[in-house]
């Protein structure tokens, strides 16, 4: 390995860094957050294996049919996939050094991240608001927790998305905030799976059952 000492100001002491951790740190993110996706990935298996066990105990309360709102939820689907592209163009702008056009996008991903949550947050509204909250039945009690868990990691991605591109106004496209907007890309991408699942699963299979 080279080892580099940093010209000297007087009164100063030796400043020595190895160059290798410099270039592995890239890796060694990368490495670390697809660790974090694989643990997010068991805990939402976890929420869709008991949403499985306990959909169907309604204790005489209503149903799926009687409470999804399909196109409601279609609609919302489409904002979320939507967004997803968006964060693409938002990655491929990066690539080519547009650091305007990459906040653009990133600021239209987010504004498709606001509009899920906005219909997610009136879907619940609506449905505690009919007296089909998650205290009603273990059916409830496991569509909240599964759809609301989705629903904190989305607010925690659109956070995270803005604070990314305070980031990148301030410090431009440096690699720092790249390897950063990367994470974040995987991170958005894999939400964008586990609702495909939701919708499968929980509303398109709980309404034609």
């Amino acid at each position: 390995m080279t080892t580099t000492v940093n010209t000297l100001r007087s009164g100063d002491a030796p400043d020595f860094y190895v160059r290798d951790e410099v270039a592995h740190e890239g890796g060694s993110t990368a490495l670390g957050f697809w660790i974090y996706l694989m643990s997010d990935c068991l805990i939402f298996a976890v929420l869709f294996a008991t949403y499985g066990v306990l959909s169907t105990s309604y204790a005489a309360g209503p149903t799926p049919k009687e409470l999804f709102d399909l196109p409601l939820v279609a609609v919302n689907t489409s904002m979320l996939l939507l967004s997803s592209i968006t964060y693409g163009f938002a990655m491929l702008a990066m690539e080519r050094g547009r650091t305007g056009q990459t906040q653009a996008w990133l600021a239209i991903t987010g504004l498709f991240g606001l509009a899920f949550l906005g219909i997610e947050l009136t879907e619940f509204a609506h449905m505690i608001h009919e007296g089909a909250g998650p205290w009603r039945s273990a059916f409830l009690s496991s569509f909240f927790t599964l759809v609301g868990t989705h629903g904190l990691h989305v607010t925690f991605g659109t956070v995270w998305l803005v604070t990314l591109m305070v980031q990148v106004a301030r410090r431009g496209l440096i690699p720092a905030n790249r390897r950063r907007l990367m994470c974040l890309s995987m991170f958005w991408h894999f939400l964008d799976v586990i609702w495909i699942g939701v919708f499968t699963y929980v509303y398109l299979m709980g309404v034609l059952r």
